[in-house]
């Protein structure tokens, strides 16, 4: 009778994992740290396992390969070279990337936009907002000419429009006042209905999305959507949703960079004991939403 498979380590060296008691935290600490990012195979061997289980480990623990990992780290040392003035050319050969083909390939998906654009603060786009208010304070809606881009939570309007020039500080700006703007009276129609005297969310088409995102964030943001007002899921159940049990945790960071407050409801997800969690918009507009929302189903 065969005895039970374990993983197979290659060339184990007790130095590089001392400090790291689980090879797949010190995989990522690697990536993390090394430029250029080893290939898989490298990978595996420097913490000790074979490259099918270190894939099948890390893409469980984290939501994503170690490629794609190594890809979202450069996008975000790219982002930050534009941000502070840097060429195009020489983020991209500062962050890592070989050459501009992969860059430009995946920019509209993780930057919103092209390179030149996000570098100049958003210069050349025109994103229309307005906000009102409902129970948790003020809200802002803001979209571009190729969807919504922004729905946002605060105390004042004016917190909420430095946050968005913040992002896109040479952007043009306009408000809109309500009803003016297809999209934007979509979704403030959409968030009236979920606090109005029905309760409940409106269940009508949404315009297009304008969010830079990886292809993993998508997945978790998707699946929030299914989660019926007036209910909750936790981290791990949405990882389990995905296909991808044991990465509650990229989940958690994939909620936290949810830029449609009420619209993917993020809200919905807690811990495994039932207590909320954190919120990017405060725990405590999270938990009267939540009890508005079970409230709501009740009746």
């Amino acid at each position: 009778m065969r005895g039970r498979r374990h993983p197979v380590r290659m060339n184990a060296n007790p130095d590089l994992i001392a400090n790291t008691p689980d090879p797949v935290d010190r995989a990522r600490d690697i990536l993390d740290h090394d430029t250029p990012a080893p290939s898989l195979t490298a990978l595996a061997r420097r913490v000790g396992l074979s490259a099918a289980w270190l894939q099948r480990r890390f893409r469980q623990r984290f939501g994503v390969s170690p490629a794609e990992y190594t890809r979202a780290r450069r996008f975000g040392e790219f982002k930050q070279a534009l941000r502070d003035g840097s060429g195009v050319t020489d983020a991209v050969y500062a962050a890592g990337f070989g050459s501009g083909s992969r860059v430009y390939e995946h920019s509209d998906r993780l930057l919103g936009m092209p390179p030149t654009r996000y570098r100049e603060g958003g210069a050349g786009v025109a994103i229309r907002y307005t906000t009102l208010a409902c129970p948790l304070g003020r809200v802002l809606v803001a979209a571009t000419a190729r969807g919504l881009c922004a729905v946002t939570l605060g105390d004042s309007d004016a917190a909420l429009v430095e946050a968005l020039r913040g992002e896109f500080p040479n952007a043009d700006l306009s408000r809109i006042d309500a009803g003016r703007d297809e999209w934007l009276a979509a979704v403030v129609d959409r968030i009236a209905r979920q606090f109005g005297k029905d309760g409940g969310p409106d269940d009508a088409a949404l315009p297009p999305l304008d969010v830079a995102a990886s292809a993993f964030q998508w997945r978790v943001w998707e699946a929030l959507t299914r989660i019926p007002s007036g209910e909750t899921r936790s981290y791990s159940e949405i990882a389990r949703a995905i296909g991808e049990p044991g990465a509650a945790r990229a989940v958690g960071h994939a909620c936290g960079s949810n830029k449609l407050a009420l619209v993917v409801p993020c809200h919905r997800v807690v811990r495994a004991d039932g207590t909320p969690g954190g919120w990017r918009w405060g725990v405590a507009r999270k938990e009267k939403l939540l009890a508005r929302e079970r409230r709501d189903a009740m009746h």
